[in-house]
């Protein structure tokens, strides 16, 4: 049994050689590849034209997709920007890149603002917050006004210590135009003090002023309320001069008069709260000319005084508004 086997398997595999005999003799050879200089030499470039404007490229891509793939869903063209013919000159840069040219501001150069140096050594304007032109020095624990920059034109210093004014604490600040020293605990202020050439305006309610110090001619408007303010603490004819000046608040003091003469220019007149008790009758009108009428002093506030203003009817008859206060 596995005789017979053995001989089979041995038939089979005669079989095989056999029919394999004539592939190797030559019968069917292998082709061999040839040599790739061989291949360029073989090659007939007598009729072959390097010149593309023959061809007709524009439908190319859509002929090579539909003979290898078949119709395919259409194709999206990207637009692109082609580049530029001409590389632009360095000044045309240049002058593209150049800055425009701005309307110049004025601002206090640096070291203006760092020479003002105050009591302490520092700078002012790293102590105070220094705007522009505009110096903030609130709730900064200030006794005493610090050295200003020179371009100065606006001052706050309120809710601080300060006590005294002194002359030289404003010299030189020709464009300062506004002081506010609201909430101090000034009590003293030197007579010139206050003498600069373009100040409109004098904030200083809420400190302890017993008596005004000279006006500039330049003030616009005089706020010195709530202080303890007396009528001989302002010199006679203290306002006259003030050809300019248009508000004046003088409220919660303690005043026994009104200050007279008031300037022609005055707007508004606050005396409430004091201890006013009459009014000539010549302070706001002219008692010999009886069409006179003082249209700009508009508002006049009298109440919180112990005064009948129905007894002095030739006081106001000229106002083109009756002053606030009691009539009973």
């Amino acid at each position: 049994m596995r005789i017979s086997a053995l001989l089979g398997l041995i038939a089979l595999v005669i079989k095989k050689m056999e029919a394999m005999t004539p592939w190797m003799d030559g019968g069917g050879k292998q082709e061999q590849p040839q040599d790739e200089g061989t291949a360029y030499n073989n090659l007939e470039l007598g009729s072959y034209d390097p010149n593309l404007d023959n061809y007709d490229l524009s439908n190319y891509e859509e002929k090579v997709i539909k003979s290898d793939y078949g119709v395919l869903t259409p194709t999206t063209e990207v637009g692109t920007l082609a580049p530029p013919t001409t590389r632009a000159s360095t000044k045309t840069m240049m002058a593209t890149m150049a800055p425009r040219t701005w309307t110049a501001i004025t601002t206090p150069s640096i070291s203006s603002l760092l020479n003002a140096l105050t009591a302490q050594g520092l700078p002012t304007c790293l102590v105070c917050v220094c705007l522009g032109t505009s110096v903030y020095c609130d709730d900064a624990d200030l006794e005493r006004i610090p050295p200003l920059p020179q371009e100065t034109t606006y001052l706050y210093a309120r809710f601080n210590n300060i006590s005294q004014i002194q002359t030289g604490d404003f010299k030189g600040l020709r464009k300062l135009k506004r002081i506010d020293l609201s909430g101090n605990s000034i009590s003293t202020i030197e007579d010139d003090a206050f003498l600069l050439p373009a100040l409109q305006e004098l904030i200083i309610p809420e400190n302890k002023l017993v008596s005004l110090p000279r006006l500039p001619g330049s003030l616009v408007r005089l706020d010195a309320q709530l202080n303890n303010l007396q009528s001989p603490g302002i010199l006679p004819e203290s306002f006259r001069e003030l050809k300019k000046l248009q508000f004046l608040y003088l409220s919660d003091n303690k005043l026994d008069y009104i200050p007279v003469p008031l300037p022609s220019s005055l707007r508004s007149l606050h005396l409430q709260n004091n201890h006013i008790q009459m009014i000539p009758e010549d302070i706001f009108c002219n008692a010999q000319d009886h069409t006179y009428i003082r249209r700009a002093l508009e508002d006049i506030r009298l109440d919180g005084n112990p005064i009948n203003l129905s007894l002095f009817p030739n006081a106001y008859f000229c106002l083109p508004r009756l002053p606030i206060g009691s009539y009973t």
